[in-house]
């Protein structure tokens, strides 16, 4: 079973990351409160838990769920779960322990790793594999033989029966390569991940590298115009999607739903706009930060219940819409091109401008 030397890029599994060692001086603190956390647990976990922490130091996480350490060694993560699910292959255990690395699974290989192990976990979004089994010497081998099945080295059913045969091995203490370290070099976050396609006709795409606008600074181009116009309306959409899950009076219930369906069709016609005159809505630096600024606003709002919502609400309603008319008039009109675009933007200013005004009129009724 073992490769050549040539071949092989040795990750010893016991290598410790320094950045992942806890301050000296939070040990003995630390150190009891996940004590008491993995005292609660059954025998096998809490024996895994311990393992690792003898192995990695104390971890980065700790909760009554799960214990992680993150950057352990060659791996990203290293996860001990409160949780005991009964696993046959190769012979009956239960799983706890999980690993993951940084690994970009291709889709054609993502079946094959499944039914070599059920117990695999791909993330393809953010390009994770991780293996979870009782021990970490076979996480480890599972890793190995999942390497193996994506790089042609093994068929699945090859890698089962080798699962088997080097479980054996290490039983009978031979010290297989596959168990005591990976036998690759896990890949670059830049290389794993993998952010997929929209779908959805006329769907702003990512600035990046040669492909980003010029439109952080200065005048905006008509891309980052859809895109800018886009975030607004999904921040409050989203906004209006939280308004409706609380307890408001009847008139605001009815302005968010307003402001949920009006909203929607502007952020639709947008992307149809996009498509008719052949722009695609570019995320730049700035639409990112006005979608953050959205999401950072509905977080406050959200912890809020009844009345104290509604009357926060309103006010956000207020601010925002009066700040979306002063960004239409002063940068999105001014820097806009394309003739269709300007209006599309100046009927979206008298919807916002309708809106603004309403908001007002339930603020300051909510007020008496």
């Amino acid at each position: 079973m073992a490769a050549t030397a040539a071949m092989l890029v040795m990750i010893p599994a016991d290598r410790v990351s320094a950045q992942a060692a806890p301050p000296k001086s939070m040990m003995k603190a630390d150190r009891a409160a996940v004590d008491r956390i993995n005292a609660k647990w059954p025998e096998r976990p809490r024996l895994g838990a311990v393992e690792m922490i003898a192995k990695y130091g104390l971890p980065q996480e700790a909760s009554s769920e799960r214990i992680i350490w993150h950057n352990a060694g060659p791996f990203k993560r290293v996860t001990v779960l409160n949780l005991e699910t009964p696993h046959d292959f190769p012979m009956p255990h239960v799983d706890f322990l999980e690993h993951t690395i940084t690994y970009n699974v291709p889709q054609d290989k993502i079946g094959p790793l499944i039914e070599f192990d059920g117990s695999s976990t791909i993330n393809r979004t953010v390009g994770e594999l991780s293996a979870r089994c009782d021990l970490e010497g076979h996480n480890v081998l599972t890793l190995n033989l999942d390497h193996d099945i994506v790089t042609g080295k093994k068929t699945v059913q090859e890698a089962r029966t080798a699962f088997g045969e080097i479980v054996t091995q290490d039983v009978l203490g031979k010290h297989p390569p596959y168990i005591e370290a990976l036998q690759f070099e896990p890949h670059s976050m830049s290389a794993a991940a993998f952010v997929d396609k929209p779908v959805i006709p006329g769907s702003p795409m990512r600035a990046n590298g040669a492909d980003r606008p010029a439109g952080d600074a200065g005048k905006m181009n008509d891309a980052e115009i859809l895109a800018t116009a886009i975030a607004v309306d999904l921040n409050e959409i989203l906004a209006a999607v939280e308004a409706g899950k609380k307890k408001m009076s009847q008139p605001a219930l009815d302005y968010a739903n307003q402001l949920h369906e009006g909203h929607g069709m502007n952020m639709v016609k947008a992307m149809k706009l996009g498509q008719e005159i052949g722009v695609t809505p570019m995320i730049t630096g700035s639409v990112d930060k006005l979608q953050k600024k959205g999401a950072g606003t509905l977080a406050t709002l959200v912890r809020l219940e009844g009345r104290a919502f509604e009357r926060a609400y309103l006010a956000a309603m207020v601010k925002g819409h009066a700040e979306v008319i002063s960004m239409i008039d002063n940068r999105l009109l001014k820097s806009a091109n394309n003739d269709d675009l300007k209006k599309h933007l100046t009927a979206a200013r008298a919807d916002v401008a309708g809106h603004l005004e309403k908001a007002k009129s339930l603020q300051s009724g909510a007020s008496r």
